[in-house]
Protein backbone atom coordinates (compact mmCIF):
# COMPACT_ATOMS: atom_id res chain seq x y z
CA UNK A 1 0.00 0.00 0.00
CA UNK A 2 1.36 3.41 -0.92
CA UNK A 3 1.15 6.17 1.70
CA UNK A 4 2.29 9.78 2.24
CA UNK A 5 4.24 10.34 5.45
CA UNK A 6 3.07 13.29 7.54
CA UNK A 7 6.20 13.24 9.72
CA UNK A 8 9.61 11.62 9.80
CA UNK A 9 9.49 7.99 10.88
CA UNK A 10 12.61 6.04 11.75
CA UNK A 11 13.55 3.37 9.19
CA UNK A 12 10.68 4.39 6.92
CA UNK A 13 11.09 7.89 5.51
CA UNK A 14 10.89 11.63 5.88
CA UNK A 15 7.98 14.06 5.86
CA UNK A 16 6.17 14.12 2.49
CA UNK A 17 7.71 10.96 1.06
CA UNK A 18 5.61 8.42 -0.79
CA UNK A 19 6.49 4.99 0.59
CA UNK A 20 5.19 1.47 0.19
CA UNK A 21 4.27 -0.40 3.36
CA UNK A 22 2.26 -3.47 4.19
CA UNK A 23 -1.47 -2.70 4.25
CA UNK A 24 -1.94 -3.78 7.89
CA UNK A 25 0.86 -1.49 9.10
CA UNK A 26 -0.74 1.44 7.28
CA UNK A 27 -4.35 0.73 8.27
CA UNK A 28 -3.73 -0.30 11.87
CA UNK A 29 -0.96 2.06 12.94
CA UNK A 30 0.27 4.78 10.58
CA UNK A 31 -3.05 6.19 9.35
CA UNK A 32 -5.01 6.04 12.67
CA UNK A 33 -2.12 7.65 14.59
CA UNK A 34 -1.95 10.48 12.04
CA UNK A 35 1.55 9.62 10.82
CA UNK A 36 0.45 9.01 7.23
CA UNK A 37 -2.28 9.41 4.62
CA UNK A 38 -3.26 6.93 1.96
CA UNK A 39 -1.75 8.04 -1.34
CA UNK A 40 -4.79 9.11 -3.36
CA UNK A 41 -5.09 12.10 -5.66
CA UNK A 42 -7.23 14.09 -3.20
CA UNK A 43 -4.92 13.26 -0.26
CA UNK A 44 -1.88 14.35 -2.31
CA UNK A 45 -3.52 17.73 -2.97
CA UNK A 46 -4.57 18.07 0.67
CA UNK A 47 -1.07 17.21 1.87
CA UNK A 48 0.57 19.77 -0.43
CA UNK A 49 -1.78 22.45 0.94
CA UNK A 50 -0.72 21.75 4.55
CA UNK A 51 2.92 20.83 3.86
CA UNK A 52 4.38 24.15 5.12
CA UNK A 53 2.43 23.90 8.36
CA UNK A 54 3.60 20.31 8.93
CA UNK A 55 7.23 21.24 8.23
CA UNK A 56 6.98 24.11 10.73
CA UNK A 57 5.54 21.72 13.36
CA UNK A 58 8.28 19.18 12.65
CA UNK A 59 11.04 21.77 13.03
CA UNK A 60 9.44 22.98 16.29
CA UNK A 61 9.39 19.42 17.66
CA UNK A 62 13.03 18.98 16.65
CA UNK A 63 14.08 22.18 18.44
CA UNK A 64 12.16 21.15 21.57
CA UNK A 65 13.86 17.76 21.51
CA UNK A 66 17.29 19.36 21.15
CA UNK A 67 16.60 21.68 24.11
CA UNK A 68 15.45 18.73 26.25
CA UNK A 69 18.54 16.77 25.20
CA UNK A 70 20.80 19.60 26.29
CA UNK A 71 19.14 19.66 29.73
CA UNK A 72 19.31 15.88 30.05
CA UNK A 73 23.00 15.72 29.09
CA UNK A 74 23.76 17.98 32.06
CA UNK A 75 21.88 15.68 34.48
CA UNK A 76 23.35 12.96 36.61
CA UNK A 77 21.00 10.58 38.40
CA UNK A 78 21.90 8.73 41.62
CA UNK A 79 19.57 5.89 42.59
CA UNK A 80 19.72 4.05 45.90
CA UNK A 81 18.83 0.37 46.00
CA UNK A 82 19.07 -2.61 48.33
CA UNK A 83 22.15 -4.62 47.43
CA UNK A 84 24.02 -7.61 48.76
CA UNK A 85 27.70 -7.87 49.64
CA UNK A 86 28.72 -8.69 46.05
CA UNK A 87 27.05 -5.62 44.58
CA UNK A 88 24.03 -7.49 43.22
CA UNK A 89 20.73 -5.68 43.62
CA UNK A 90 17.75 -7.24 45.33
CA UNK A 91 15.44 -6.55 42.43
CA UNK A 92 16.31 -4.35 39.47
CA UNK A 93 16.18 -0.80 38.17
CA UNK A 94 14.25 -0.26 34.97
CA UNK A 95 12.90 2.50 32.77
CA UNK A 96 10.12 3.35 35.24
CA UNK A 97 12.60 4.02 38.07
CA UNK A 98 14.84 6.17 35.87
CA UNK A 99 11.88 8.15 34.48
CA UNK A 100 10.59 8.82 38.01
CA UNK A 101 14.03 9.99 39.16
CA UNK A 102 14.35 12.38 36.22
CA UNK A 103 10.80 13.65 36.75
CA UNK A 104 11.63 14.29 40.41
CA UNK A 105 14.37 16.64 39.23
CA UNK A 106 11.82 18.68 37.29
CA UNK A 107 12.24 17.27 33.78
CA UNK A 108 9.30 15.57 32.06
CA UNK A 109 10.29 12.22 30.60
CA UNK A 110 8.22 9.23 29.51
CA UNK A 111 9.20 5.61 30.10
CA UNK A 112 9.13 4.78 26.39
CA UNK A 113 11.78 7.43 25.68
CA UNK A 114 14.40 5.58 27.75
CA UNK A 115 16.39 2.96 25.86
CA UNK A 116 17.96 0.09 27.76
CA UNK A 117 19.06 -2.41 25.10
CA UNK A 118 20.96 -4.57 27.60
CA UNK A 119 17.96 -4.89 29.90
CA UNK A 120 17.38 -3.68 33.42
CA UNK A 121 20.17 -2.75 35.82
CA UNK A 122 20.93 -5.52 38.34
CA UNK A 123 24.26 -4.42 39.84
CA UNK A 124 25.73 -1.40 41.58
CA UNK A 125 27.75 0.93 39.37
CA UNK A 126 27.62 3.72 36.83
CA UNK A 127 25.70 3.33 33.57
CA UNK A 128 25.22 5.40 30.41
CA UNK A 129 21.54 5.32 29.46
CA UNK A 130 20.25 6.47 26.07
CA UNK A 131 17.15 8.66 25.94
CA UNK A 132 15.41 8.76 22.54
CA UNK A 133 13.66 12.13 22.30
CA UNK A 134 13.10 12.43 18.53
CA UNK A 135 13.99 10.44 15.44
CA UNK A 136 17.05 12.69 15.04
CA UNK A 137 17.84 13.43 18.70
CA UNK A 138 19.21 11.04 21.30
CA UNK A 139 20.66 12.10 24.65
CA UNK A 140 22.77 10.10 27.10
CA UNK A 141 22.49 10.41 30.86
CA UNK A 142 24.66 8.94 33.59
CA UNK A 143 22.84 6.80 36.12
CA UNK A 144 24.77 5.82 39.24
CA UNK A 145 23.35 3.01 41.34
CA UNK A 146 24.54 3.00 44.96
CA UNK A 147 23.70 0.80 47.90
CA UNK A 148 21.40 2.35 50.44
CA UNK A 149 23.24 0.50 53.21
CA UNK A 150 20.35 -1.78 54.14
CA UNK A 151 21.49 -5.18 52.98
CA UNK A 152 18.67 -7.54 53.77
CA UNK A 153 20.45 -10.89 54.02
CA UNK A 154 23.66 -10.21 55.97
CA UNK A 155 24.63 -13.05 58.26
CA UNK A 156 25.73 -12.21 61.78
CA UNK A 157 28.24 -14.31 63.71
CA UNK A 158 25.85 -14.97 66.62
CA UNK A 159 23.19 -16.20 64.17
CA UNK A 160 25.77 -18.51 62.61
CA UNK A 161 26.60 -20.04 66.04
CA UNK A 162 22.93 -20.59 66.79
CA UNK A 163 22.50 -22.34 63.48
CA UNK A 164 25.49 -24.62 64.10
CA UNK A 165 24.40 -25.60 67.61
CA UNK A 166 20.81 -26.10 66.62
CA UNK A 167 21.56 -28.29 63.60
CA UNK A 168 24.83 -29.87 64.77
CA UNK A 169 27.45 -31.41 62.52
CA UNK A 170 27.99 -35.05 61.70
CA UNK A 171 31.56 -36.29 62.10
CA UNK A 172 32.02 -39.95 61.06
CA UNK A 173 35.25 -40.29 63.10
CA UNK A 174 33.55 -39.69 66.45
CA UNK A 175 32.13 -42.63 68.38
CA UNK A 176 28.94 -42.20 70.25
Amino acid sequence: MQIILREKIRNLGDLGELVNVKPGYARNYLIPEGFALQATKTNLERFEAERLELEKLASGKLEQARARAKKLEAMSIVLLANAGDGGKLFGSIGTKDIAEAISAQGMDLERHEIRMPHGVIRELGEYQIAVHLHTDVEAHITVTVKSDGQAVFTEKEEDKDQYETRIGFFNPDEDE
